[in-house]
């Protein structure tokens, strides 16, 4: 067996898994499979549902507020033990159920498999369950068909496979048994075929090289299952306060206690003392204010159609400062569509009305010419369909009127198709194939002969359309339908695009003027993916995927902020490039829709997938997913979560500034004998009035220049510090007012 079969020829990959083009008899495909496994994606994590439980408690502020817990206990103040215990459950049962939905996207994984195929064992073709396929059979595929598991291909007639879910190409890709380079991207492999895919066209012999957990779709559920839990910029922070408390209240106790002892002050009164310290310093419903406020956002978040998977994403959002993008189905519609026509020296824009009588032929040609609906089908062909019933054309009712009496099908040797209605003849397909068989060219006073010099232009015109990322296909008709592979008129070019969706260069331009640097990552070639930039307003920094595999991580990370799109991408790509922007120091937020989407979803700041065409492993390896599949959307979930941060740190401070008020009284009040308030009544204070007015500060109005700032550094220092300076001015008066009573007056209970 090999590791690089899209390298070697056929006879050579059939050698090396000792294999015949008939296929492995029962008793050798039985032994392959007790050596290999079955061939499905397995659940590789080891993340069990007590462990997901348990991982919601891994936040020091939580811990601080145990330990609070437990002083309280060792005091015997059951309510305030209890009560603690309940805000601390509560928001590990919320967030547990938004982690286990999360844990769900290797299950999708599965979802995508083929439930059965045709195999060839012991030289008869048979239906087989998938999962019982090993490495070395050999399987038959047509249109319609998943591809089961990933393999090299023997022979085709015509295949065509829609990768776009594993690879990001938006047009189905034409397959070849040609060997390709050993550096050959996933790609780029045309001889090779890929678990989860999607046969559109024509039908195929392959033999299978890998299944299971060895396909390209098992290495990105290993990718899935290993990928560590992202904590986001206020997890962060609130760690950092939670530590802040813990020290604050542990030099208090420090302090207290020995100084409370050497006045006489029994132990436990001292010890109950330390415990009141505890429970003012600590805010114990910060928890649940932020659970809410974050759950508040979610909802309104819902009804802008961005359904948040994940809490902590609400907050998250608002601090990303670079977002990378798929381009299909994200940037762009998602299908391709006519963006321009050439009819003999003239361009053309599909949309002019009413359409000239070559431009109306050139439609009516490519609608006949074609074995698709507006529905379903080849896109290509979809969108000669589409662009024919643009203009006017009803295309069932034109193919009732001209039946299809004999045709020439597509293949990828003759790159051209025939069909014959009844005296005529039409034909399209690679312009320089369709060229040579044209001896006239139509022009507005009918058919005239083809000379070198209008070839030429042809020719030009052709280059022209791909520097505009066109795929173009030549159009001609056959006036004697027994002559359709030559002597053909050539009526014109049509160049196709997928092209980008109207609101994006505005959202786009949103987020460039609020600081944020977005980056394109596709697996469609350079030329289309720089144009597609352009025209956005993107920069046109581009690097290969193949450019990429020859940095080490060190000259990734130098080089990676200058680049605007990585194109030929494969999904171990996505990753590296993820992970060098985080080691800058940047939040990163990644938006997909397809399977190689998911490890770099699942590893980003914030993972952002589409609703509508996204893949079920995309949306269960997301955070957030949009539910209109538009880019603008993002914007305006950044542009909320921006708005909630802000008003986090709001009752943050709010919350800080009452605690210290509570510390400095109970430390003051202890200095003079007195225990103005227990630990019972601190709870029941803060419980009671720092909640209500928190949440109304957490629903705050948006400040008007929130899109107008960059994105908060992440490295700039935590945002606690002008928070704990904020909260000490509202708590000095206090304290003070209370030295000055504890010191004249005797109303507070003495120990």
């Amino acid at each position: 067996m090999t590791d690089s079969p899209h390298s070697r020829s056929a006879e050579a990959v059939l050698a090396d898994y000792d294999v015949s083009p008939e296929g492995l008899t029962s008793a050798e495909a039985q032994r392959r499979l007790a050596e290999y496994g079955e061939n499905e994606v397995v659940q590789t994590s080891d993340r069990t549902p007590l462990a997901i439980f348990l991982a919601q408690f891994d936040s020091v502020l939580i811990w601080v507020l145990l330990a609070a817990a437990a002083l309280s206990a060792w005091a015997g103040h059951t309510v305030d033990t209890v009560l603690i215990v309940v805000i601390v459950v509560v928001n590990g049962i919320f967030g547990f159920v938004q982690d286990y939905r999360a844990e769900q996207s290797l299950e999708a994984l599965r979802e995508l498999a083929a439930p059965t195929a045709t195999v060839r064992r012991d030289g008869t073709t048979v239906e087989a369950d998938a999962t019982e396929l090993v490495p070395g059979d050999v399987i038959e595929l047509e249109s319609g068909n998943v591809v089961p598991a990933d393999g090299r291909l023997l022979e085709d007639t015509d295949l065509e496979v829609d990768e776009a879910a594993l690879t990001g190409e938006s047009a189905p890709v034409s397959k070849s048994p040609d060997p390709v380079a050993p550096e050959t991207p996933l790609a780029d492999r045309d001889c090779m075929v890929f678990n989860s895919t999607n046969v559109t066209r024509g039908r195929g012999v392959v033999v299978l090289t890998a299944t299971g957990m060895d396909t390209a779709v098992g290495s990105i559920a290993r990718e899935l299952a290993a990928t560590e839990e992202t904590r986001t910029p206020l997890q962060a922070e609130l760690d950092e306060l939670g530590r802040r408390l813990g020290v604050g209240v542990a030099v208090l106790a420090a302090l207290v206690i020995p100084l409370l002892l050497v006045q006489g002050t029994p132990a436990v009164e001292a010890g109950l003392t330390a415990v009141s310290l505890a429970v003012a310093a600590i805010p114990e419903g910060l928890p649940a204010v932020v659970t809410l406020t974050l759950a508040l956002g979610v909802r309104t978040m819902a009804a802008e159609n961005a359904l948040v998977r994940r809490l902590p994403a609400v907050e998250a959002l608002g601090s990303v400062d670079v977002i990378c993008t798929d381009k299909t189905g994200t940037l762009t519609e998602g299908q391709m569509s006519v963006s321009r026509i050439w009819v003999h020296d003239t361009v053309v824009d599909p949309g002019d009305e009413p359409p000239s009588d070559r431009v109306d032929l050139l439609l009516r040609a490519g609608a006949l010419c074609n074995d698709a609906t507006a529905e379903t089908g080849d896109p290509t062909e979809q969108a000669l369909v589409d662009a024919a019933e643009t203009h006017g054309i009803d295309v069932g009712a034109l193919r009732e009127s001209q039946p299809r009496t004999d045709e020439v099908p597509f293949s990828s040797d003759r790159k051209w198709m025939g069909t014959v209605h009844g005296d005529v003849g039409y034909v399209k397909g690679a312009p320089a194939v369709v060229l040579s068989k044209a001896s006239r060219v139509l022009t507005e006073d009918g058919p005239a002969d083809l000379d070198p010099g209008l070839c030429e232009r042809v020719n030009d015109r052709v280059e022209a359309f791909a520097d505009d990322a066109l795929r173009v296909l030549a159009i001609a008709y056959a006036p004697d339908s027994t002559r359709v592979a030559d002597d053909l008129v050539f009526v014109g070019l049509v160049g196709m695009i997928d092209p980008a969706r109207p609101e994006v260069a505005d959202a786009l331009a949103a987020t460039d003027r609020a600081g944020i640097d977005v980056k394109m990552i596709t697996g469609d070639n350079v030329r289309t993916a720089a144009a597609i930039a352009e025209t956005l307003g993107m920069g046109r920094a581009v690097m290969e995927g193949r450019e990429l595999d020859t940095l080490d991580d060190d000259e990734l990370r130098e080089r990676v902020e200058a680049v605007d799109v990585f194109a030929r991408t494969a999904p171990e790509h996505k990753v590296r490039i993820l992970q060098a922007l985080k080691d800058t120091g940047h939040v990163v937020a990644m938006t997909g829709d397809g399977v190689n989407d998911a490890p770099a979803l699942k590893n980003a700041d914030v993972g952002v997938a589409m609703g509508r065409r996204g893949t079920d492993v995309a949306k269960h390896a997301s955070d957030v997913v949009l539910l209109d599949d538009n880019y603008a959307t993002i914007e305006r979930a950044v542009e909320r979560g921006r708005a909630i941060f802000d008003n986090l740190w709001k009752f943050v401070a709010f919350l800080l500034s009452a605690n210290l008020a509570e510390v400095a009284l109970v430390f003051l009040a202890s200095l003079y004998g007195y225990l103005v308030l227990p630990a019972v009544q601190l709870l029941w204070i803060n419980l009671l009035t720092d909640g209500l007015p928190a949440l109304a500060l957490g629903a705050d109005p948006k400040s008007g220049d929130v899109m107008e700032r960059p994105p908060r550094d992440p490295d700039g220092g935590s945002s606690i510090g002008p928070c704990s300076a904020s909260s000490a001015g509202p708590g000095r008066s206090l304290p003070s007012s209370c030295s000055g009573c504890c010191s004249t007056r005797s109303t507070a209970r003495p120990r």
